[in-house]
């Protein structure tokens, strides 16, 4: 569930080890409930995308795929990408151009994203907030929303404290 406690995680001191092997435990459970495939490259995609909290392009996850052994071209990335993004195991982040891993993995949530411009992590705060004044708004408008994402670029605190530009 959407909380205050784990929206600031990517920034602050945590056993990540833990973090990530939860949220592994986490999509795997929810890939056999729904009866979904986590094949190997699905699984080490959003391995991958668990070593930080930081987007990574489908690049970036191609070039450490093909260091396991997965293949070199693209589409094996992004099908794998795609695959972790449409059954809610990993979230992009459109103004990276990005994915992430999604922190809440089988849980009904809205995330907005905070990027930190200075180290580059990326958190997954609480957005139902956000969604519903946009709702509201764009009701008002005669406008029907069909998709959304909420980012927001700026400075964490430990950047903030270490002057980071």
């Amino acid at each position: 569930m959407e909380t205050e406690q784990t929206a600031g995680l990517a920034f602050a001191a945590h056993d990540h080890d833990a973090c990530a092997d939860e949220i592994l435990a986490r999509a795997e459970a929810l890939a056999a409930e729904k009866g979904l495939r986590l094949t190997p490259v699905r699984r080490r995609t959003l391995e991958i995308l668990l070593e930080t909290h930081q987007a990574m392009g489908a690049y970036d996850v191609l070039a450490r795929l093909a260091e396991d052994g997965y293949g070199k071209q693209p589409p094996v990335a992004y099908r794998a990408l795609e695959f972790l993004v449409e059954n809610g195991l990993a979230h992009r982040i459109r103004r990276l151009n990005a994915f992430t891993a999604c922190m809440h993995p089988g849980e009904p949530h809205s995330p907005a994203f905070l990027i930190c411009n200075g180290c580059d992590q990326v958190a997954e705060a609480p957005g139902r907030a956000v969604q519903e004044a946009m709702q509201a708004a764009a009701g008002t408008a005669g406008f029907r929303i069909e998709r959304m994402s909420i980012e927001a670029v700026g400075l964490c605190s430990a950047c903030r404290a270490q002057g980071a530009a």
